[in-house]
């Protein structure tokens, strides 16, 4: 351990934790910690242990961190014990050496939008690939004023500019962000990457990356902010990414995020500015430093800063570590004694929770039979369990069951079963969704053909997204295994199985962002478009390997953000109805309480004939707060409907904009028919209403024969119907 006389906590790693105290229990804990950098440290939890030295024993508190942090003694440990401090021969100064350099190159850490200087990128199409332009999509107007204010952010900066005339054009997804704010994106999937050649720029290999690393001591990782808007588009490559909106044309100067030849284009680059350097290996965005010495550790670094520097490129401070004793990359642990199998790739196994009943325990039993030709004995090794779902005996976890469970664990994670990432073989990715759970689980496609896991990984959901509708914690698993495994997978091509098969359509690598799910939905279709993927729909009982993960969840939960759910409510200040209101009468409204079932569980409760606007629909509906939506337009229920009608009225507009207003806001069936309705009984616009101007007399020349010339006219409404005259001249 080294010793920190200014942390007054000691702290290890989960790593070590795993490796040489797992018999001591861990228990949470809440209290914060940070790098002498400023990071924030991600804990797991503390422990009691017992620590022995110069024949003296004592129990001591020491918090568990959650990655790859050196081993630290802090003032407390020192109190307790007594340190023999001839015995320390070593005081390291690289932390204030550290902090110079830092501060030498404080441009480079400015919080700002980099500019790469002297390379610029082209996009190449294939041969006899046409222009594909396409209309822009209408911006709901709750969201019109942020659109245009990120539009001109955007040009202000200098990554878009506007333009008259194009050839190409891409529609926007407007993504609502979660500090009420929009970010603009261009759904690239329908226009540009199917005509784009593929770069043939590979990405590293991990052997190549990781043999440059050997004989550190120490370790830094830089990461770089909106790399890829970093980088300057070539002038003739300028035109096909032009994306259309409400407000005209715009061309991306910058190379934007969704286009498929971005990572191979920027990894060139990365590697040509980092070229010749030494202890210095980049994937991506992600730079990595090391050295034999600490002295040779901070030169490397200080050569990398510069280069940075000197090319205009800019780090997201909070995202760098320095001088870490191990840091976790691409799957791995490395430190000082070389390359290590990442504790993460098996957490969602080792600390799996016992199935708490049959219904958990068939999963688990799945997910073991899934991959059992791998797994030497497993029937006796499982027989514990299985006896537990004999029907005629009762739910009863022994010892020898939690024996079974552990040992089964064991053997899943062992080398038999798992194997190495290796960039040369296929990838998969399987990921499904419990009420309760999301798992995923990415694995290799053997020589032999057998599928054997790199990865597992899993979490619970938290309150809100239990609420989701069962489509969206599909596609919430999809884009929690994509995040999860983003080194492997970004850059590369894989294959995406589900066992939700609406998915497949929805979340395609060649379907267009849909333009009315809901907003998170957008969000995580625009996540995937960064990806080069094909999806596949898979029977549950084929897909017992994600299903599994997906119901014995790690407890461990994403915090719920009260921003995330953005709609009407929070658009529209003098609302003549609340959220709460909208919530119960859905609940109490025989139609939209079968239509929110039906969201929320996938199932047809019923095959009333009022549920078929819902159901011609359902890909795109969702839940929030309670409130059935339709993208991102609240569902009213028909008891709440007169108030809002009125309001649509209270200026006596027309119908035009009546219905501008309640579609960039809410939805019901036949609602424009409903705002007609108002208008026209409106008999305060029928007093003032202006008769229609009468058209001149025009007269015409005696035609030479019959039917020469006819003239046709309109006239009404009479009972709410036109009727269309028609005669020819000489009649």
């Amino acid at each position: 351990m080294q010793i920190d006389t200014r942390s007054r906590a000691s702290i290890i790693s989960d790593r070590v934790y795993r490796k040489f105290l797992k018999h001591c229990k861990m228990r949470p804990s809440d209290t914060a910690f940070r790098t002498y950098t400023g990071q924030p440290v991600p804990m797991r939890g503390m422990a009691d242990i017992t620590v022995t030295t110069n024949g003296q024993t004592k129990k001591l508190p020491v918090y568990i961190a959650r990655g790859n942090y050196p081993a630290i003694m802090g003032r407390l440990w020192l109190k307790k014990i007594k340190i023999d401090w001839q015995a320390i021969h070593m005081v390291s100064k690289s932390t204030t050496d550290l902090q110079t350099v830092l501060e030498k190159y404080s441009e480079v850490f400015q919080d700002e939008l980099g500019s790469m200087k002297n390379i610029t990128v082209k996009l190449h199409t294939k041969p006899d690939s046409k222009p594909v332009f396409k209309k822009a999509r209408p911006v709901p107007y709750a969201i019109r004023s942020k659109v245009e204010a990120d539009l001109n952010a955007l040009v202000k900066d200098g990554v878009l500019e506007p333009v008259t005339v194009s050839d190409w054009a891409t529609p926007i997804v407007p993504v609502l962000k979660k500090d009420g704010g929009v970010r603009i994106c261009g759904d690239f999937k329908v226009t540009v990457n199917p005509v784009l050649s593929a770069e043939q720029y590979p990405l590293p290999h991990i052997d190549d990356l990781f043999a440059g690393l050997s004989g550190g001591q120490k370790f830094s990782k830089i990461d770089l902010c909106q790399a890829y808007l970093q980088m300057h588009v070539h002038e003739e490559s300028q035109e096909l990414l032009t994306i259309t909106t409400h407000k005209g044309l715009f061309r991306y100067r910058r190379l934007p995020f969704g286009i498929t030849s971005a990572p191979a284009l920027f990894q060139r680059a990365m590697d040509q500015i980092l070229s010749g350097l030494s202890g210095v290996q980049c994937y991506l965005d992600d730079i990595l430093c090391t050295g034999a010495t600490d002295e040779e550790h901070l030169r490397n670094l200080d050569a990398t800063l510069q280069r940075l520097k000197e090319f205009g490129l800019r780090v997201r401070r909070e995202k760098c570590s320095f001088f870490q004793s191990s840091v976790e990359y691409l799957g791995h642990v490395i430190d000082a004694e070389g390359l290590h199998t990442a504790p993460s790739k098996t957490t969602a196994i080792v600390d799996a929770p016992p199935p708490q009943n049959v219904n958990q325990l068939r999963s688990f039993l799945g997910l073991l039979n899934y991959y059992g030709r791998f797994i030497k004995d497993l029937a006796s090794l499982l027989k514990p369990l299985h006896d537990l779902l004999c029907r005629d005996k009762p739910w009863e976890w022994t010892t020898a069951c939690q024996e079974a469970f552990l040992k089964a664990k064991e053997a899943l994670v062992g080398s038999e079963v798992l194997t190495h990432f290796d960039s040369s073989l296929p990838i998969q990715l399987a990921c499904d969704a419990s009420p309760y759970g999301v798992g995923a689980v990415i694995s290799h496609v053997m020589p032999n053909g057998d599928e054997k896991p790199i990865a597992f990984a899993s979490r619970t959901l938290n309150k809100a997204e239990t609420n989701y509708a069962q489509l969206e914690r599909e596609a919430l698993s999809i884009v929690f295994g994509v995040r999860k495994f983003h080194q492997y997978l970004y850059g590369r091509k894989f294959t995406l199985f589900t066992d939700h098969r609406p998915l497949t359509t929805i979340l395609g690598p060649h379907s267009g962002i849909p333009s009315l799910a809901a907003s998170r939905l957008q969000r995580w279709a625009l996540l995937l478009s960064a990806h080069s993927y094909d999806i596949r729909y898979r029977k549950a009982d084929s897909h017992c390997n994600a299903d599994g993960l997906s119901r014995l969840p790690l407890p461990v939960t994403r915090p719920e953000s009260r921003s995330e759910s953005v709609f009407y409510f929070s658009q529209v200040d003098d609302a003549p109805i609340s959220a709460e209101q909208v919530r119960k009468a859905t609940r109490s409204d025989p139609i939209l309480s079968a239509a929110l079932d039906i969201v929320l569980r996938g199932h047809l409760g019923s095959d009333d004939s009022a549920l078929k606007a819902f159901l011609a629909r359902k890909s795109e509906l969702s839940v929030q707060a309670g409130c059935l939506l339709w993208g991102r337009r609240v569902i009213i229920p028909p008891s709440l409907r007169k108030p809002l009608l009125q309001q649509l009225h209270s200026g006596h507009s027309g119908i035009v904009r009546m219905k501008e207003m309640a579609r960039s806001y809410f939805w019901w069936p036949g609602m424009d028919e409903q705002i007609e309705d108002v208008a026209k009984e409106c008999s305060s616009c029928q007093e003032v209403r202006s008769n229609p101007q009468k058209a001149p007399l025009h007269p015409w020349s005696f035609p030479e024969e019959p039917w020469h010339r006819i003239h046709i006219d309109f006239s009404g409404p009479f009972e709410e119907r036109m009727m269309t005259g028609c005669t020819q001249q000489m009649a």
